[in-house]
């Protein structure tokens, strides 16, 4: 079966870090992008960082440049997003989302562009 599992998610202090974690399965996994989404509540859904996953070329939002890390191990087809230094602003249910390729241009952030997506996995940061 195609799909993305998405998980790692949980409650923390700001200040804090946690690591979410994309398993993909069902397609050839270096074929492709992989971008996490982000949608906070009562909000539309917000591109945060990107991998090619051909040659782990990435891309970041600058609200979390500097603060989260995108990295792949492509064994395990698993793609992790690495958040520390985390701001209550940061809540919200995050996805990871599969896209063709990146493109470095403001569409990678266009959730549209994406043609799978996993469940969510919910982050909450607490002041």
């Amino acid at each position: 079966e195609v799909q993305l599992q998405a998980s790692g998610g949980g409650l923390v202090q700001a200040g804090g870090s946690l690591r979410l974690s994309c398993v993909a399965s069902g397609f050839a996994f270096e074929d492709y992008a992989i971008g996490w989404f982000r949608q906070a509540p009562g909000e539309g859904r917000e591109g945060v960082s990107c991998i090619s996953l051909s040659d782990n070329r990435t891309y970041y939002a600058d609200s979390v440049k500097g603060r989260f890390t995108i990295s792949s191990d492509n064994a395990k087809n698993t793609v992790y997003l690495q958040m520390n230094n985390m701001e209550p602003k940061d809540t919200a249910v995050y996805y990871c989302a599969r896209r063709d390729r990146i493109y470095f241009s403001e569409t990678d952030y266009y959730p549209a562009e994406y043609d799978l997506w996993g469940q969510g996995t919910l982050v909450t940061v607490s002041s």
